[in-house]
């Protein structure tokens, strides 16, 4: 059976910079079945969906449902349901959590502040508290998008769960379906693609020690989608492996072609010029899609590493 993840696959498309950008997710539990549209279609209150995505918009916070792995069955009013947060540009990196039976208490947030980083708004309104358990591992299971996320998606969270690996979710959407299995960890927020479970618990082994695994990684959702693959990149090229180690400073320019500042926390830069192509034959996109699409991609065209004077320049 052919499906947008084997064409993909098939195609070899490549995967840095195709991560969905956020600064902070928001994680909200929600057992249940999830329609294509789940803040506004699952057993969460649709006006409190709609709410929740107009107090989100343009604040750099992106808000998903998540559930345990296993069966979906919703029989009635929820237990108390676990809410995280977590912010991921490097330097200011954090994931807190906590408990609440109102999720309508969600639009108390301050989502500006949230977008910033500033985790304060979280603790004032839902006594949210920093994290102390695993890192997260969020497997998009939405088959109501994409038939690949349930297909692919929902075995490798069970796999997971049933081998013991703490911090494990089904997550509504991650976009980029077509390289399921997909997966977000976070408090770093990287994410990843086409991904198995021996790669997933290598991944969350890193994340324990503070390192990012590059390999079948899509990116950081910090940064936008040319300086997604500009700090995989230069990860690559140096060997950097530390998760709070880079950070993307400027990016000039505007597709087809971008100039992306990295800096790393010892002082080093480098600039790396990135261009956007089209993945080619034109392939649907998604399963069901009625068109053929020509993904856009994220090439990266030279990385150079820059000497003070010419930064000062």
């Amino acid at each position: 059976m052919s499906t947008c993840t084997t064409v993909s696959r098939d195609l070899d498309e490549p995967m840095p910079g195709t991560a969905a950008t956020a600064t902070t997710w928001l994680l909200l539990e929600q057992p249940g079945p999830w329609g294509a549209k789940a803040l506004t279609s699952s057993h969460l209150d649709p006006s409190l969906g709609r709410a929740l995505e107009a107090a989100a918009q343009g604040t750099g916070v992106r808000v998903a449902l998540i559930r345990r792995p296993g069966p979906h069955a919703d029989f009635g009013t929820p237990p108390p349901r676990q809410v995280y947060a977590a912010h991921t540009v490097p330097g200011g990196v954090w994931l807190h959590s906590a408990r609440t039976d109102d999720p309508g208490r969600l639009l108390d947030l301050d989502f500006a502040a949230l977008g910033r980083g500033d985790h304060r708004t979280f603790g004032t309104a839902l006594g949210g508290a920093p994290h102390t358990g695993d890192p997260l591992a969020l497997v998009c299971t939405n088959g109501k998008r994409d038939r690949c996320c349930a297909l692919l998606g929902r075995p490798l969270a069970a796999e997971l769960a049933a081998s013991g690996v703490d911090g494990v979710w089904e997550v509504t959407h991650l976009g980029g379906h077509r390289f399921s299995p997909t997966v977000l960890v976070l408090p770093y927020g990287y994410a990843y693609g086409r991904a198995r479970a021996h790669s997933v618990e290598e991944v969350l082994r890193g994340v324990r020690e503070g390192r990012v695994v590059v390999d079948g990684c899509r990116g950081s959702s910090a940064w936008e989608r040319p300086a997604q693959a500009a700090e995989l990149a230069v990860r690559r090229a140096t060997g950097e492996c530390a998760a709070e180690a880079l950070t993307v400073v400027r990016t000039q320019g505007e597709a087809p072609r971008w100039e992306v500042t990295v800096t790393h926390v010892d002082g080093r830069h480098w600039r790396v010029v990135v261009a956007q192509g089209a993945s080619l034959p034109p392939r649907p996109e998604s399963c069901g899609a009625a068109v053929l699409g020509s993904p856009a991609r994220m090439d990266v065209v030279a990385v150079r590493e820059l000497r003070p004077a010419v930064l000062v320049g």
